[in-house]
C-alpha cells in the first residue's frame, strides 16, 4: 500500500469510526489475506443498483491492493442488462448487489455462484442461509419529518397515526400503484404491524383521504420536507444521514418495527476474475466495511453490532418484508391505485 492509499484508508476508518493501533489496522490484515490468484487478477468487477457507496470502494482497494470497479445500473435496467450479458457469455461482473428480490431472479437464470463468505459469520440465519447469495443489509423503510417544521412532540408516534385528517395535504411517499419497494412495505405493515386485515384497510384508506403527493421512488422523497413544502415523508431514514445537516427525525417511535427490502450481494457464476470476486465479497461483508456503509451512508447493516449514525436506531427492531412475485406486486399496485387514486 503506498503512502497515499495508506492516508485514504485511516481518513475513510476515522470517518466510519474504525479503531485500532496503527500495526492493527484492517488496511494491514486484510492486505495480507489476499490470495496470489486474486492479487495476479488484479482487480473485481461490481454491478450494483446501491448509491454512495465510494467509501467502501475506496478502502477495499488501499486495504486488499485489488480494484474495485463500481458500475450502478438501475433497477429498471438490471436484471435485463445482466441476464442479456450472461447468456452471451460476456458477463463482466464478478460481483452483484441488488434488493433480494432481484438476485433471486439471476439465481434462477444461474447467474450466481455458491460462496459463503467466512466475513458473515454473526449475520442472522436467514441472512446466509441461500449458498448462493448473502444478505448484508435491509432498505428499511418509515417516516421523516424535518424539526425546524414540525415539532418532535407534535409529530405522528405510530403508523397509524398517518391517517389522521390533520396530516392531509401534507404527505409525500413514492407512488404505491407502481414503486414495487413501497408496495412490499405496505403489505410488510399487513402482515407484520396491524393486528387484522380490517384495521390495515381503514389505515390504508385514511392515509389516501389525506391526499399524499406521489414521487417515483424514494430519492425524491426528503426534498419537500427540507424546504417545508410538506411535513411528513414515507421514506428511508439514511436520508437523515446523507441529507445532513437538513434536520431531519424519524418516526414511529412507539415500539413498532421498521420494515424494509433485503440487500443481497453474490458472486456471478462465471465471475471473469473469481478469486478476486471472492476478495471483495469477504471485504463487503466485513465489519470494516458494513460500518463505512452504515456511518457514511445510514444504511442498515446485518453485521453484528454496527448500526447507522441515527439516535434510537441501534434500539428499533428492523424486519425483512417477504418478497412479493411480480403477480402479487402488480394485483397490489392495481389496488393501490384504486384506493389512493394514483396511477
Amino acid at each position: 500500500m503506498n503512502a497515499l492509499d495508506r492516508r485514504e484508508f485511516l481518513k475513510l476508518a476515522g470517518a466510519a469510526g474504525l479503531t485500532g493501533v496503527a500495526g492493527s489496522l484492517p488496511a494491514l490484515g486484510w492486505a495480507q489475506g489476499v490470495s496470489a490468484q486474486a492479487k495476479a487478477e488484479g482487480k473485481a468487477v461490481f454491478y450494483a443498483n446501491i448509491t454512495s457507496v465510494d467509501s467502501v470502494m475506496k478502502a477495499f482497494d488501499a486495504s486488499t491492493g485489488l480494484q474495485g470497479q463500481y458500475t450502478r445500473i438501475s433497477s429498471s435496467k438490471f436484471i435485463p442488462t445482466i441476464v442479456t450479458e450472461h447468456n452471451a457469455g460476456k458477463l463482466l461482473a464478478d460481483v452483484v448487489q441488488a434488493p433480494r428480490p432481484m438476485l433471486n431472479l439471476l439465481e434462477e437464470h444461474d447467474v450466481l455462484a455458491a460462496y459463503q463468505s467466512p466475513s458473515a459469520q454473526g449475520y442472522p440465519d436467514w441472512a446466509v442461509k441461500d449458498p448462493r447469495m448473502t444478505l448484508f443489509g435491509i432498505e428499511y423503510v418509515s417516516y421523516l419529518f424535518n424539526t425546524q417544521h414540525l415539532k418532535k412532540a407534535d409529530a405522528p408516534q405510530r403508523y397509524e397515526d398517518l391517517a389522521d385528517p390533520k396530516w392531509k395535504g401534507k404527505i409525500v411517499m413514492a407512488n404505491p400503484a407502481n414503486h414495487s419497494s413501497t408496495i412490499s412495505w405496505l403489505i410488510g405493515l399487513k402482515e407484520q404491524v396491524f393486528k387484522s386485515e380490517s384495521d390495515w384497510m381503514a389505515y390504508l384508506k385514511g392515509l389516501a383521504a389525506n391526499q399524499p403527493m406521489f414521487v417515483a421512488s424514494f430519492g425524491p422523497t426528503p426534498a419537500p420536507i427540507e424546504s417545508g413544502e410538506k411535513l411528513i415523508a414515507i421514506s428511508m431514514p439514511k436520508y437523515i444521514v446523507t441529507k445532513a445537516p437538513a434536520p431531519l427525525d424519524w418516526g414511529p417511535r412507539s415500539g413498532q418495527p421498521l420494515l424494509g427490502t433485503p440487500r443481497a450481494i453474490a458472486v456471478t457464476q462465471k465471475a471473469p476474475r473469481p478469486a478476486a470476486a471472492r476478495a471483495f465479497m469477504d471485504f463487503w461483508l466485513s465489519k470494516d466495511a458494513m460500518a463505512l456503509l452504515a456511518k457514511q451512508v445510514g444504511e442498515y447493516v446485518l453485521a453484528p453490532g454496527v448500526f447507522p449514525d441515527i439516535e434510537g436506531i441501534d434500539q428499533v427492531k428492523v424486519l425483512p418484508v417477504r418478497d412479493l412475485p411480480d403477480s402479487e406486486i402488480e394485483k397490489w399496485g392495481r389496488e393501490f391505485g384504486k384506493i389512493f387514486g394514483a396511477r
